[in-house]
């Protein structure tokens, strides 16, 4: 989904934030792992009955809903990876777009995710910079399922007036990513896909595990990132580069990979580091994220950027910004790419 940042000037709005909601579905974790998914799903899993199911999202609203409902809004491209992982897209009568002026379907995914789930076909919600009743209307959902940059607020006072329930996706582990694949597989019913789905996820969270015990058995010290997805140039008032802070799913990515955060320690969930910060942590790899209009050539603009050591020495990566920040199936997918750019294999 778009940065969509009006000008270099402006902090990216929430549409491409760290969301801030901690998840409250109960997870054991190790390192940000859910280590007891198979039997957290049996307690996502609540009895039915032929009028619906109760499950709690991952702001803990229990919400009652329609069981393995044919009309979905899917709000946020973090739920519509798992919709079309599970092979749900034909439930899916909406789709989240910015407005006209924010680039459309295109403001909020990329041109690869229009593509690849075949999203031209299907209607769009304007949901930024603000949600439109009538787009969620017009396309008569029975149940909407929301990524947290979409207004809480606005989603519940949707849900309360028209009485169509609306559940939020927020996790901020990757191992809270199983639990929410978990969750929708349930609301339609598990199936051969889902099944597999979450046994891969596992299986790749699991390898995390594995290549973590590795690096610590084989007494190799872990590798210190700054792992950016939005910069502001050199000389304006607010330069420096967007990144993730504690208790976000970033630093758990991070963390699955083998890094070690150089913003782990900041206030916040999405700091923004000033060129003297970085030169200052000096991390040993820098991973950037592009895609929607930011391109390496906005990273080497930022602050302090061509004096970096891990830049100067080759150690920087450009990557797929999604994989970044949509916390979705496709991110834990994702995680030997990013321990491949921290632990280059050995021919």
């Amino acid at each position: 989904m778009s940065l969509n940042t009006p000008s270099p000037a402006a902090a990216p709005p929430s549409r491409r934030g760290v969301p801030i909601a901690l998840v409250v579905v109960l997870v054991v974790v190790v390192a940000g792992v859910s280590v007891a998914a198979t039997a957290l799903y049996i307690d996502l899993k609540p009895a039915t009955s032929s009028s619906g199911m109760t499950v709690t999202d991952d702001l803990g609203r229990s919400v009652r809903v329609p069981i393995d409902p044919s009309r979905v809004a899917v709000l946020g491209p973090n739920v519509m990876d798992t919709m079309f992982l599970l092979g749900l897209s034909s439930h899916v009568v909406g789709i989240d777009c910015s407005n006209t002026t924010d680039g459309g379907l295109q403001g909020d995914y990329t041109n690869g995710q229009i593509a690849n789930w075949s999203l031209s076909s299907i209607p769009c919600v304007t949901a930024y910079p603000a949600l439109s009743t009538a787009d969620l209307l017009a396309v008569n959902p029975q149940l909407v399922i929301a990524s947290s940059v979409i207004s809480i607020a606005q989603l519940e006072s949707f849900s309360a007036t028209y009485g169509i329930p609306t559940i939020i996706i927020d996790p901020s582990t990757l191992g809270g990513v199983v639990n929410d694949v978990q969750l929708i597989a349930s609301i339609f019913g598990t199936t051969t896909t889902s099944t597999a789905l979450i046994d891969n996820l596992q299986l790749d969270l699991t390898a995390s595990q594995s290549f973590l015990l590795n690096l610590s058995n084989n007494g190799t010290p872990l590798r210190s990132v700054l792992m950016t997805f939005y910069p502001i140039p050199a000389g304006d008032p607010d330069a420096g580069y967007y990144t993730f802070g504690p208790g976000s799913f970033g630093q758990s990515l991070i963390e699955l990979a083998g890094g070690t955060n150089i913003a782990g320690n900041a206030i916040t969930s999405s700091p923004e580091l000033s060129g003297s910060q970085v030169l200052a942590d000096n991390p040993a790899e820098v991973i950037y994220g592009v895609g929607f209009g930011v391109n390496e050539a906005a990273y080497a603009a930022g602050p302090d950027w061509s004096q970096i050591p891990a830049v100067q020495n080759g150690n920087v990566t450009g990557v797929d910004v999604t994989i970044m920040t949509e916390v979705d199936p496709t991110m834990v997918l994702s995680l030997p790419t990013f321990e491949a750019i921290l632990y280059p294999p050995v021919a």
